[in-house]
């Protein structure tokens, strides 16, 4: 049960430039079983006001303040009523408490006009989420979504240095500053190298993410870029861990005139040799190929994969580095020890993006060789957005009904997990499952990972997350 509720509510901003600009309480979402939050009597709905007289300004504050092992906790309940709860712990005891939102002062969006921000490719009309610009460092900190450290204060930088806010995600796209202060349509992008120079001289780390546009930022430019990105990944303790290539990637929603155009084939297989060479290089300087290409790249080109062992410890592989290769291999380790025979027949549909339908065929002709499986591969383009050759996580419920039109989808079909909006049942064009499954023969069966798929092909049932 609540202690008794104090007289009022005593905050303190650890920012002094938020002044007059006090962060949300943080709303409670879950409280784990067994834990020191269920044991003080937290509910979901319940709003975390202070601690230790200080109001969190995100998660980073939270986690940061509930180190302390002798807290004070302001809290409001649901029905608006004011507790004063003092507790004593361990400094490794969490309270187990899980919030709404990461931030509790916002969002930091994105200042910067890049012509091709993925954000400003989609269409009107859809979900709000959709059209955020993050561009927040605490969320690269968190979470290793990327910014482009052009909005920050003097009051952020000194935070990331003295919570040691590290490694960060950055999207650098060219260190020239002139060639960088044009693709992000920002004089402020022109200062990255000193900034990288800082974060080398506080012993602060960083990822780096390339997006190649064709004619703009690739040849030359890009070899100047990963060659300034190395010198700060050299010694004990580099300053840039990794560099990560990525394709850009364009909609039919673009505006016309925005000087882009996609990738070719041909574009690929010059990044690819370009990159590849720098590899070799950076291998012999540094003892690592530091910089990696998207799996995309080589789809693009029409060549294999490299191999598992080139990844190295997959630094970059929430940004396609490795992601196809990684899902591969979990596909062939769960197809190692297949049955001769399954006791029902089962007829499954699995969709994939067009992208990378070719690398999955030899997994589908494993599966296909088990009596009683029939397995048929859908690599779908999506009209939505004005791509033929798309990844999975880019399909829409759109792309789906009209790829699968007409289609024998035999007796169920398999949707991976990544075409779905985390933790809710709805397509990037807001489309939601049921409304997909309403239109379509067959039912649906999402799929998490290469077991789970395996496991569907084969007719059994599992958890799934």
């Amino acid at each position: 049960m609540w202690n008794e509720p104090s007289a009022g509510v005593a905050v303190a901003a650890l920012d002094p430039s938020s002044a007059g600009r006090q962060p949300q309480p943080a709303v409670v979402a879950s409280v784990e079983p067994g834990s020191i939050g269920e044991e003080l009597g937290f509910e979901p709905g319940d709003q975390l006001l202070s601690i230790n007289g200080v109001r969190p300004r995100d998660l980073i504050d939270y986690r940061y303040l509930t180190v302390e092992e002798d807290l004070t906790l302001e809290v409001q309940d649901s029905a608006g009523k004011l507790h004063r709860v003092q507790l004593e712990k361990d400094a490794d005891d969490g309270l187990g408490l899980a919030f709404t939102e990461a931030l509790f002062d916002g969002l930091r969006q994105c200042t910067n006009r890049c012509p091709f921000c993925f954000i400003d490719q989609q269409p009107p009309g859809h979900r709000d989420s959709l059209y955020l610009k993050d561009d927040d460092y605490r969320l690269s900190f968190l979470y290793g979504s990327y910014l482009t450290l052009t909005n920050l204060s003097e009051s952020d930088w000194t935070r990331i240095e003295e919570q040691r806010l590290s490694p960060l995600f950055v999207s650098v796209h060219a260190t020239d500053p002139g060639l960088r202060s044009r693709l992000l349509d920002n004089p402020r992008a022109g200062e990255l190298l000193h900034q990288l120079d800082w974060f080398a001289c506080r012993g602060l780390q960083i990822h780096a993410q390339v997006v190649v546009c064709p004619e703009l930022n690739d040849g030359e430019a890009l070899v100047r870029t990963l060659t300034d990105l190395a010198r700060f990944g050299a010694g004990e303790w580099p300053a840039v861990l990794s560099a990560a290539v990525v394709p850009v990637g364009l909609t039919r929603f673009r505006p016309a005139e925005d000087g882009l155009r996609a990738v070719t084939p041909a574009d690929a297989r010059q990044v690819i040799e370009a990159v590849e060479s720098l590899q070799s290089s950076f291998q012999q300087q540094l003892g690592t190929r530091f910089a990696w290409l998207s799996d995309e790249w080589y789809l693009i080109a029409g060549q294999p994969l490299p191999s598992r062992g080139t990844y190295e410890d997959l630094p970059q592989q929430e940004n396609g580095v490795g992601t196809i290769r990684a899902f591969l291999e979990a596909l062939e380790q769960a197809t190692e020890q297949l049955p001769e025979r399954i006791d029902s027949s089962v007829h499954s549909s699995w969709v994939v993006g067009r992208l990378v339908d070719q690398a999955l065929a030899p997994v589908q002709e494993r599966l296909n060789q088990v009596d009683g499986v029939t397995l048929t591969l859908h690599g779908l383009p999506s009209p939505y957005w004005g791509q033929d050759q798309v990844v999975t996580g880019l399909l829409t419920g759109e792309d789906l009904l009209h790829g699968l039109r007409d289609q024998v989808l035999g007796d169920q079909l398999l949707l991976p997990s990544v075409m779905l909006r985390q933790g809710q049942p709805v397509f990037l064009d807001d489309m939601t499952l049921d409304e997909v499954q309403e239109q379509l023969p067959v039912p649906i069966r999402i799929v998490h990972g290469a077991a789970d798929i395996v496991a569907a092909v084969l007719g059994q049932q599992t958890k799934n997350p």
